[in-house]
């Protein structure tokens, strides 16, 4: 297996390493939160290391040779009780072939011109995702709402969380697109980022896909975007809780709580009810048209409105609070 991150994950480094598993059949993977990775129709695709431990053991198991190109050799994101964090399977070799911060494209493109010489790479076919469910939002609908309406060429600033647990799967065959993770893990990273990924590429449309705790922590990048006419389209994602903390607090203390969950005071913390934040309002506040939606249909409008009118717009996308199921993506 080969684990990509840094500028593996760019087109020349994807074109590259999928010539390499091609030729030696080596599997590929990239590291579970990219600071940048490009998608979609016309690219390599490849799955991200899942953020879970054991689901990312079950994606690492039986290989014997690891081979690390611009990614660090992988960990579980949290410690759990009586787990390992070394993800690395027993007796497995690793070697690092580029370091994180060297030109891993580049030598990726040295390797495949050893050992693939005259191999093209497998490139993802565009195809359209299923339709939505009619009816009010859950995860699988938004993700295939959010691919269906995405133009060509976007950015995706992706801190949706629990609730973006369908996205890589809706995504992967969506119109090519730059997606930027939330790189090291403490949430408020994404509507900054698409703040800052607006202005720096001014002709791409911005897509920002945000969880309502999270956003609680920066919001005030909305503030920016409208100063500066930033084309950001955020999708706020409100379930009313801080779901993500919610689910790590359940696991590293399952053997505490057993069967009944966290204490009164516990779940108190970690829910964003009585009262729920008002986002429509709060963007309105600080500069930027805001609409709420409930339904697939209502989205798929809302985004396709905003996509086509310059400047930012954010719409507040009502979600019931989920839990990842052991298939889902890069989770």
């Amino acid at each position: 297996m080969i684990l990509l991150g840094g500028t593996a994950l760019s087109e020349r480094g994807l074109r590259a390493a999928s010539r390499i598993s091609v030729a030696t059949g080596s599997r590929l993977l990239a590291e579970t939160f990219p600071a940048r990775l490009e998608r979609g129709a016309g690219l390599p695709g490849v799955d991200r290391l899942a953020y879970l431990a054991e689901m990312a053991e079950a994606q690492l198991a039986g290989v014997d040779q690891l081979i690390l190109a611009g990614a660090r050799s992988p960990v579980s994101f949290f410690a759990y009780p009586d787990r390992a964090s070394d993800l690395v399977p027993p007796g497995c070799t690793v070697t690092v072939l580029a370091e994180p911060d060297q030109d891993t494209a580049a030598a990726l493109e040295t390797l495949a011109d050893q050992v693939a010489a005259g191999t093209k790479p497998v490139l993802v076919e565009a195809a359209p995702p299923p339709p939505a469910d009619p009816g009010p939002l859950n995860a699988i609908s938004l993700a295939n709402t959010i691919a269906a309406s995405l133009p060509e060429h976007a950015i995706i600033s992706d801190e949706a969380n629990t609730s973006g647990f369908a996205l890589p799967m809706a995504l992967a065959a969506a119109p090519r697109h730059t997606l930027l993770t939330l790189t090291g893990g403490s949430i408020g990273q994404g509507m900054p980022a698409a703040t800052g990924a607006a202005i720096a590429a001014p002709d791409r449309p911005v897509l920002s896909l945000e969880a309502d705790g999270s956003a609680l922590y920066t919001i005030q990048a909305l503030w920016t975007q409208a100063r500066e006419r930033l084309d950001v389209t955020t999708v706020l994602i409100n379930n009313a809780a801080y779901a993500i903390l919610r689910m790590e607090l359940a696991r590293t203390r399952a053997g505490e709580m057993g069967a009944g969950g966290a204490g009164e005071r516990a779940a108190r913390m970690l829910d964003l009810s009585h009262p729920t934040p008002d986002f429509t309002q709060l963007s309105t506040g600080l500069g930027v048209p805001a609409r709420r939606v409930t339904t697939a249909e209502e989205l798929d409008q809302a985004l396709r409105e905003a996509y086509a009118e310059p400047g930012p717009h954010l719409i507040e996308a009502i979600v019931p609070p989920v839990i990842p199921p052991p298939s889902a993506g890069a989770w």
